[in-house]
């Protein structure tokens, strides 16, 4: 991203990533605005960020840094498109995977998951970290707008709905995965580890209920999680198997793969018996969260079984 001076602030900018910390209200054209369909984020990468830095002269571009490894960023980028749809195109939503883009995480910063930034005229402005409500964002994201207005960025995103004739409509999800589906949207995780486990009771070889089940279970184990404490815990007691585990899940959901997987592997050689197993079943279902196809995966599967045998 390039610019004269890419420091410099903003004209008639404001610490935006304090405005969550009241109560801030959606605008009245905000609450108008039809939620038209938006299409999806675009993928920040290092090729794409210089075109990116290019269009926020036009229209304010939205970041969602993320994880693929944390279900949180992946929720918070589905509320996020429903609410920039009610703007009716004067926002464009990206992404960026910080697992894979690690260069442009550290250039922006960013050292934690979900966060989101705007680019407003090719220069970044932080807005927050975590899963704020969605009244919370509307209200920062009036906020983005009059900070655009003052640095003369007035577009907007050309948002007409593709022709639906030329899509294929997606293929439903079998049954059981449905079921699950319907269950995680009401955050009933117990009833969507139950649908996804008479999934693979009828084929064990289900690698979307396997991976799922797996994504649900962490989503169920650090729900109510208190960071700090998790952390206290598990550094006050490096050889306590349960906060091991509780804090390489907290690893996960914040995108610090090789940490999480390099602190159980380490438990494994410390370990023996019934311990010993459970830490690698739980390194099993986290290798499924993260995707076997990582090579952060491919490389913990080796260590594991060096430590194993």
């Amino acid at each position: 991203m390039t610019s004269e001076n890419p420091e410099a602030p903003l004209r008639g900018s404001v610490d935006l990533s304090q405005l969550l910390g009241g109560q801030p209200q959606p605008s009245e054209a905000a609450e108008a605005a039809p939620a038209s369909a938006l299409p999806a984020p675009v993928q920040v990468t290092e090729q794409s960020l210089q075109e990116l830095a290019q269009q926020s002269t036009q229209v304010p571009i939205l970041i969602v840094f993320l994880s693929s490894a944390s279900p949180a960023s992946k929720e918070l980028v589905e509320r996020m498109r429903t609410i920039i749809a009610r703007y009716d195109g004067q926002f464009l939503l990206g992404t960026c995977d910080i697992d894979v883009q690690g260069g442009i995480a550290q250039a922006f910063q960013v050292n934690a998951v979900p966060t989101v930034m705007a680019l407003i005229a090719a220069r970044p402005a932080p807005l927050f970290q975590g899963n704020a409500d969605d009244e919370q964002i509307a209200g920062v994201l009036d906020q983005v707008l009059e900070v655009a207005r003052q640095n003369g960025v007035t577009g907007r995103v050309d948002a007409a709905p593709q022709d639906a004739a030329g899509e294929p409509e997606p293929e439903p999800l079998p049954p059981l995965h449905q079921e699950a589906y319907d269950a995680i949207e009401r955050e009933d995780y117990a009833a969507a580890i139950d649908a996804y486990d008479r999934a693979l009771r009828e084929n064990p070889k289900d690698a979307d209920a396997r991976a799922g089940r797996a994504q649900v279970s962490l989503m169920e184990r650090s729900r109510l999680a208190d960071l700090d404490a998790v952390r206290r815990a598990a550094a006050d007691n490096p050889d306590d198997v349960d906060a091991q585990l509780a804090v390489a899940d907290m690893d996960i959901m914040g995108g610090q793969v090789e940490d999480a997987f390099g602190r159980l592997i380490d438990l494994v050689r410390r370990t023996f018996g019934d311990d010993r197993e459970r830490i690698r079943t739980r390194l099993v279902e986290l290798f499924e969260v993260v995707g076997p196809a990582d090579p952060r995966v491919a490389q913990a599967r080796q260590s594991l079984a060096s430590a194993l045998f």
